[in-house]
């Protein structure tokens, strides 16, 4: 009989794919001491996207929710999930702030780091594995689990080998998207139980349907740990009920030993948390999507692609910005989507659709892929896209991390003369997002509220005037709604309601995170005039032609909308 031990993943993965991320720590410490007493394996309770969701809409810090929970839950380890040299971020950082956020991260609690690289790079990899050893941390390297006609079940062994090789404790297959079948589930669990001495955890989202039967292939084939949640937060873009997994392997010689009264229990009080956040539930998060084997948008950025598609006034070009998504995956080489790929790829696809025109307009972060400043693509970049992107710039074959000078201290400085560095922690969030993290450390962020405040006939207009797509017989019309008594405050400097000549308009909603220029500079046509941070993603705005900067409308740190004028130039 082989006892399978379970992951429960409520305080992570399982609201970052259904709530997006929105779970606050007030909501977590109450159940927390119940579910250390469960007998799992670990609580995946950090990392992901948590890091930047808590200083970016909560207004929480991180490293005290993980501190919080270390005091509750002292049985079980904390486990977090952590992106191989971009940390908790979308980029790489220098190996400087890497072994510091590691050794952080396991002083503040974390006892479990599942690293992963999202295109199975091991070189991006090897630091962060290095360093959390060093701490005494299980290490899991991770396969990130996608199907393409580059990536096979011996591509996958000869990865799990080369993570054995650098020190990992187990090895997990992320399978992002729910895409492994139980054939091949089998398969894989079985040749990697053959071939390695590692551990295997099994991880997969429940966005196919397929995932259950993928499980019980896992356990005939021998393996060690599954990722569960508890079933509230369960199925669709997240894992498989924790409940049903546990009474399905009862008595079947994989038991997990845990006490179904007790998850009964846990159950209970999730369905107050689900009720609670129930209006960030997206109807296309939780349910099953066997579209999911076409387009391969994985669980965790699912919720969130939906919500920045709102944002940008573009839901109703859902289904064609996923159609997209796979060509653009084509072109890049084949990459898992996982965080950042799923970004670079899913926004760029958003791109290309919005903007009626393929690779129009490219993100920083898809020329910086192109170049190999990410690592080596699982398969060569169509040549034609990447001439077309970044023409004959230089493509590197070296670690990325290598060419990447070392900041921390640089951050620190900068921090200690705006006064935003009270602890060393701080110096780490400011490292990690330099254009969100001082309004969160100097304490002037508000916390996104769970619901949007109704108004009422005697509520005052609270906002400016609103845009919405308005589907009328089958069309679309963009519709501008202004509350009745609104009135308008003239500005200065104002930017114009309508299209402007020469004017310079923002391709969708996002903050400006740099201002290139200045009133009276000239610009060559494809200049770059500021840069936007869309869907966390920066995206280079280019003067469409060749002139003088006339007028300026905007700041750094102001949010603009798409189409938007923000300067003229003539």
């Amino acid at each position: 009989m082989k006892k399978i031990k379970i992951i429960e993943t409520a305080f992570r993965d399982a609201h970052q794919s259904l709530l997006a991320t929105r779970m606050r720590t007030r909501d977590m410490l109450p159940i927390a001491e119940k579910m250390d007493s469960v007998g799992f394996f670990s609580l995946e309770a950090w990392g992901g996207a948590t890091f930047d969701t808590c200083i970016r809409y909560l207004n929480e810090d991180p490293w005290e929710r993980l501190t919080q929970l270390k005091e509750v839950v002292t049985k079980t380890p904390l486990q977090m999930l952590l992106r191989g040299q971009n940390l908790v971020g979308y980029k790489h950082y220098p190996d400087d702030v890497v072994r510091s956020f590691v050794e952080k991260s396991y002083e503040n609690g974390i006892d479990v780091f599942r690293i992963f690289d999202a295109l199975n790079d091991i070189r991006n990899m090897e630091l962060s594995i290095k360093v959390a050893k060093e701490q005494g941390a299980h290490v899991q390297g991770t396969i990130s689990y996608t199907t393409s006609p580059f990536h096979t079940i011996e591509k996958y062994v000869e990865i799990a080998k080369e993570l054995e090789a650098v020190g990992c404790d187990s090895v997990t297959i992320k399978d992002m998207a729910g895409l492994i079948t139980p054939h091949d589930t089998f398969e894989l669990v079985t040749t990697l139980k053959e071939e390695t001495d590692l551990l295997i955890n099994l991880h997969c989202h429940c966005t196919s349907g397929m995932t259950p039967m993928s499980y019980y292939a896992a356990c005939q084939a021998g393996v060690d740990l599954l990722d569960t949640a508890i079933s509230p937060l369960s199925w669709g873009a997240s894992q498989p009920p924790t409940e049903s997994v546990v009474a399905a392997l009862e008595g079947t010689g994989y038991s997990t030993g845990l006490d179904l009264k007790t998850l009964s229990e846990i159950k209970k009080y999730f369905e107050g948390i689900r009720k609670k956040y129930s209006s960030l539930i997206d109807p296309i998060s939780e349910k099953v999507d066997t579209d999911v084997l076409l387009y391969q948008i994985p669980g965790g950025m699912l919720s969130n692609f939906v919500s920045q598609l709102k944002e940008q006034n573009a839901l109703d070009q859902y289904e064609e910005v996923l159609k997209e998504v796979p060509k653009v995956r084509a072109d890049l080489g084949y990459p898992p989507l996982v965080t950042p790929t799923s970004q670079i790829v899913g926004i760029q696809a958003v791109m290309n659709v919005l903007g009626g025109e393929r690779y129009k307009s490219v993100s920083k972060e898809v020329k910086d892929y192109i170049k190999g400043y990410y690592g080596r693509p699982p398969s060569p970049v169509n040549p034609e896209i990447a001439e077309l992107i970044i023409g004959d710039a230089e493509v590197i074959d070296s670690r990325p991390g290598d060419l990447l000078e070392y900041e921390l201290e640089k951050y620190r400085s900068e921090g200690e003369k705006m006064g935003i560095i009270k602890k060393d922690e701080d110096v780490l969030t400011y490292a990690l997002y330099p254009a969100v993290a001082p309004k969160f450390l100097r304490g002037e962020l508000i916390e996104e509220p769970l619901e949007k405040p109704r108004e009422t006939e005697s509520s005052a207009p609270s906002s400016l005037p609103t845009e919405y797509n308005v589907e009328v017989d089958g069309e679309m019309f963009d519709v501008k709604v202004v509350p009745t008594g609104y009135m308008e405050i003239e500005s200065s400097n104002k930017a114009p309601s309508g299209p402007v000549e020469g004017g310079v308009p923002s391709s969708m909603q996002g903050m400006i995170l740099k201002l290139k220029v200045a009133t009276g500079d000239k610009v060559n046509a494809g200049d770059i005039v500021a840069v936007l941070e869309a869907m966390k993603m920066e995206n280079d705005v280019h003067a469409p032609e060749s002139g003088t900067v006339e007028e300026i409308y905007i700041q750094e740190g102001d949010t603009v909308t798409a189409g938007q004028t923000l300067m003229v130039i003539k």
